[in-house]
């Protein structure tokens, strides 16, 4: 024990305690993290997602995805920050997003190119950053990039306290071929800064050492019964309903559980929250 506390402090001197476990606080600080403006969510994080850290949000069509994402970038506006979308196939709806309360005059669209999700090859020779191809997917592997370098000069910035990029639609080909470079780039950019980046995914893609991951799936998700709607509230029934009269009622949202990790840490937390109605 005697040695170990050496060889710590000897870290410490030379300021090279960053990844030392024993210096993580079990709790951080209101300003270490950016609330997602979800109550379960934020206690399942400990305040939020931790700054100067690269989180993920992942998991399959409509389980919250892209509702968290909105969710959060609107808490972050009204705390008065600026956040920043890296929209890589153009799916951002700026009414819809307005309506969930994102204050758009805070908000930097980096737009990118609608691609139908029907033409989503990748070409094999394809290597993200490094070498283009002339194959079938080169439209596809473009846009990715492009996206992908929108990130990295938005992070290096420093304007945006939270940065989003959606890569929802990427096929998981193209995921799984990204060289962790890329992240070891972004996690750099914004370490010991107040800049949180939250990427939202299909699949896990990356995380930096002091990031979340959460994974989000319909909570026991079942076929509803239209014929009896208001039995449509328990719980085992991920469906969301608004409206008491069968002319007014409509899908207010999904019930979506989360299951919360870190790199640092074995334990995996559980929350389950609703989230509006949002495509993704």
């Amino acid at each position: 024990m005697a040695a170990r506390a050496t060889l710590e402090a000897l870290l410490r001197d030379r300021k090279l305690d960053r990844t030392l476990t024993s210096s993580l606080p079990e709790c951080p600080g209101e300003d270490a993290v950016s609330p997602l403006g979800v109550e379960a969510l934020d206690r399942g994080l400990a305040g939020g997602l931790p700054r100067g850290q690269v989180s993920e949000v992942v998991g399959p069509a409509s389980s919250g995805r892209t509702s968290l994402a909105w969710a959060a970038m609107a808490a972050a506006t009204r705390r008065g920050e600026y956040v920043a979308l890296v929209d890589t196939f153009d799916r951002f709806d700026p009414p819809t997003a307005a309506a969930c309360g994102i204050d758009l005059a805070r908000l930097l669209w980096v737009r990118g190119q609608a691609v139908s999700k029907t033409s989503g090859a990748v070409d094999p020779a394809w290597l993200p950053g490094v070498r283009a191809v002339g194959g079938p997917g080169t439209f596809v592997e473009r846009v990715i990039d492009r996206a992908l370098k929108s990130l990295n000069l938005v992070v290096q910035s420093g304007v945006c306290t939270l940065v989003v990029i959606d890569l929802v639609d990427v096929p998981a080909i193209a995921l799984r071929r990204l060289p962790a470079a890329t992240w070891f780039r972004i996690e750099r950019a914004i370490e010991g800064s107040d800049t949180a980046v939250m990427i939202v995914a299909a699949i896990p893609v990356a995380r930096s050492a002091g990031g979340k991951s959460i994974a989000l799936n319909l909570s026991n998700p079942t076929k509803p019964n239209l014929t009896n709607p208001t039995n449509l509230s328990n719980l085992s029934n991920p469906i969301v309903w608004k409206g008491e009269h069968d002319r007014t009622r409509r899908l207010g949202g999904v019930r979506t559980s989360a299951a919360i990790s870190a790199a640092r840490s074995s334990q995996v937390r559980h929350v389950g929250f609703e989230t509006a109605l949002i495509n993704g």
